[in-house]
């Protein structure tokens, strides 16, 4: 059986921006690597978006940038600018050809459908599959969004809606994120943070037709792409393994407040990429301990006043939205995470610390 130096476990996300990131900088050069992969072929699945903190492969690979968005609750709107991190919003076809097309230039790489075709033993792995057993109890961010096409103009793309609350909750936290890529194209995605199970919740085609049609007075459209998906809110079982580093939401690079993953396995990939040398000994990557406790502290809140939730964010949000931004993008300092709490309601966050 062949053998590698490298096994990249998953060529989605992860496992592609970490082969990027070796094999721009050349790490490939005098080294082999298998790419284990099921898919038959890439296509469009999936949409990335995350306010732009720090500097990426991939802005070549970018729908749509905004340095504006809104917050909604019931008859409120908090209009908010983004001018230093403006959001960005990542085409996965567009991610997908750049990194194949890269690749497929290294006769060192190698694309198979399953690890049983190759001999690991003497490879270091980097898994981005994460294991998940199922748990009713745990939270998950799911959704399903749609890309609409209208006849006339009638989207403000100069800005984009990051939460409206403005729909029905079904005792649980659910908002509404719209992206509007032109004028007559925009992305609309439900979005739900509440327990897997609850199928109650994925009547996804009448949620959207209803929020288009009815709250936005939208009638003229069609529908030209659809993605759906799920986020856990919780780290998957990690145990470590000799000669295996975990990458991706496998890896504890989701942010479990807000799903986002995209920049940080940016992030995570480089810091591989810098100590490839010396990758049997380097120290875990991680998302710093100060987010993973707070986050904690948030969805015990979350999960116990889900109530209370539209009211929790829009409030986040009366704070600097740079503050907010670096806040949500694991940037932070001491004093802007003090800054975020203080607009938070006091007693139940400080009785979800004995939950």
């Amino acid at each position: 059986m062949k053998e590698f130096d490298y096994i990249i476990v998953g060529g989605g996300c992860a496992g592609l921006s970490l082969a990027y990131e070796l094999e721009i900088n050349k790490k490939l050069k005098d080294k082999t690597l298998a790419i284990i992969e099921k898919r038959a072929e890439y296509k469009k699945d999936k949409t990335w978006s995350f306010w732009k903190v720090t500097a990426h492969n991939f802005d070549d690979c970018v729908k749509k940038s905004w340095e504006n968005f809104s917050v909604n609750m019931t008859k409120k709107t908090n209009h908010l600018e983004c001018l230093n991190y403006p959001y960005q919003s990542v085409d996965s076809g567009l991610f997908y050809k750049k990194i194949n097309n890269k690749l497929k230039e290294n006769k060192n790489i190698s694309f198979l459908k399953d690890l049983n075709e190759i001999n690991p033993k003497n490879s270091f792995v980097f898994n981005s599959v994460p294991s998940i057993k199922k748990n009713p109890q745990n939270l998950w961010q799911h959704f399903c969004g749609v890309e609409v096409k209208t006849k006339n103009d009638f989207f403000d793309d100069e800005i984009f809606n990051l939460m409206d609350f403005d729909c029905d909750q079904r005792e649980s936290v659910h908002f509404f994120y719209t992206l509007p890529y032109s004028k007559n194209t925009a992305l609309i995605e439900t979005t739900w943070l509440s327990k897997m199970n609850d199928s109650s919740q994925k009547d996804y085609d009448s949620q959207i037709k209803d929020y288009i049609e009815n709250h936005l007075k939208l009638k003229n459209y069609k529908i030209i792409y659809k993605e759906e998906g799920a986020i856990p809110l919780f780290y998957p079982k990690y145990e470590k393994e000799k000669n295996k580093i975990n990458i991706g939401t496998a890896g504890g690079m989701t942010r479990l407040s807000t799903g986002y993953t995209f920049l940080n396995i940016q992030e995570h990939s480089k810091y591989i990429r810098e100590n490839i040398e010396n990758i049997t000994n380097v120290k875990k990557y991680r998302i710093s301990n100060k987010y993973q406790f707070l986050d904690e502290i948030f969805l015990r809140v979350l999960e116990k006043h889900p109530e209370k939730m539209p009211e929790i964010f829009f409030k986040m949000f009366k704070a600097s939205p740079k503050t907010v931004i670096k806040f949500l993008s694991n940037k932070s300092n001491f004093f802007e995470d003090l800054s975020i709490i203080s607009k938070m309601p006091k007693i139940i966050f400080f009785k979800a610390l004995f939950y």
